[in-house]
């Protein structure tokens, strides 16, 4: 059986990444059916028809100690990438953020003399900015979400296209809060409080219990207020049940539904990460909280040149929600920054405004579609002149 005319590799390390992915693989074949992917992700992209070397579940670590943890099977997958480029040679290699693990297979990929493309910048201008020379040595192109990265890496002489953010696209809840609050009997009545702890098992362990330490102050202080836990799609129920149990606020899991959760509550408690920004969209107010082992934490504050850690707050070039991160993420601290969101109007007025203006600074719509376009103009057809016409 030949090679396949027009094949690219695909690379996602994390939940992000993969939705992201199959969504661009989507489109990719809808500009031309006859494309074939191969790659490691998770199953969105299995459902979008990539073929997978390997599941990303083992890939799916944050901090530098953790992944010396899985550092041979990381390894592992890492050479069974190169060895099936080696075998396919793809038009190019699509790299989908994880840069600790996509900046290394970039060199290697160069070495081979394949196109590399890296789509969901690496943030290199958070940390580690000789990262930055990485991207200038091993990547052909960069398709940035944000306008800032695109500032960033021109100055540098990288080339970039700001595509926007594709969670514009995808963020949308498919049912009212009034519905969604009656199928889970749930009062509409009472202000709701959502918990996206997030989507990796460390962030369950690290984060779900301060978060339910927090509602727990608060709903001996306000009985009338509810919890909902948003539990994302990696993440194997078992591992919410035994914590939720014990928590005196009785908070109710959704599965699967986490843009109607997100909707459907007043304000939110939300892992740092991707989810930030899709609660960002759907305008809801929120505490941003982060914490990890205490060697990785005091490895990243060596590194982390940036003030604020949040992506909402990132975008917005300045604090407009709260952040509870490593030692003041304790429960009595989150729920006091909540606490002073639901009793201060004013305060909920102007976060709701500046969300607005985060949603705005993600770009007007279209992304995968146009990321699509560029990566087929640029892989297939070494023609960026379609794009122009299109302008």
């Amino acid at each position: 059986m030949g090679q396949p005319q027009k094949h690219f590799v695909i690379v996602a390390g994390e939940a992000s990444g993969d939705l992201h992915a199959a969504h661009l693989v989507d489109e990719l074949k809808r500009i031309d059916p006859a494309l074939t992917f191969s790659g490691v992700g998770g199953a969105r992209m299995r459902a979008s028809g990539v073929e997978l070397y390997h599941d990303m579940s083992s890939l799916a670590v944050v901090g530098f100690f953790e992944v010396l943890k899985h550092y041979r099977e990381i390894r592992e997958v890492f050479n069974l990438i190169l060895k099936k480029i080696g075998t396919v040679r793809p038009q190019a290699v699509i790299l989908v953020d994880y840069p600790g693990f996509n900046l290394r297979l970039a060199r290697e990929i160069k070495k081979r003399d394949i196109p590399v493309i890296y789509y969901i910048s690496p943030q290199v201008w958070a940390w580690k900015a000789n990262r930055v020379r990485q991207v200038a040595r091993y990547v052909d192109k960069m398709l940035v979400f944000f306008t800032f990265e695109k500032e960033f890496y021109a100055r540098r002489g990288i080339e970039v296209d700001f595509v926007g953010h594709p969670l514009i696209d995808v963020v949308h809840p498919a049912t009212s809060k009034t519905e969604f609050l009656k199928t889970h009997g749930l009062s509409a009545d009472r202000l709701t409080i959502g918990l996206l702890p997030g989507s990796r098992q460390n962030e369950i362990r690290n984060l779900l219990p301060v978060m339910l330490e927090a509602a727990d102050i608060l709903r001996r202080e306000f009985t009338q207020i509810q919890f909902i836990v948003l539990k994302a799609h990696t993440i194997d129920r078992s591992l919410l049940d035994p914590v939720c149990a014990r928590a005196a606020c009785r908070p109710v899991i959704i599965e699967e539904k986490t843009y109607d959760g997100i909707n459907a509550s007043d304000l939110c408690m939300v892992a740092s990460g991707t989810a930030t920004l899709e609660t960002a969209i759907l305008g809801k107010p929120m505490v941003i909280i982060y914490r990890t082992s205490l060697l990785t934490w005091l490895l990243a504050r060596c590194l982390v040149k940036i003030p604020h850690i949040g992506l909402v707050n990132v975008v917005a070039g300045r604090k407009v929600v709260p952040e509870c991160v490593q030692f003041q993420a304790r429960g009595e601290n989150i729920a006091a920054e909540l606490k002073r969101m639901f009793t201060d109007e004013m305060q909920i007025s102007d976060i709701k405004a500046d969300l607005q203006k985060v949603r705005e600074a993600l770009g007007p719509g279209g992304s995968t579609q146009r990321s699509a376009r560029i990566i087929y103009a640029t892989a297939i057809l070494g023609d960026r002149s379609i794009l122009e016409a299109d302008r």
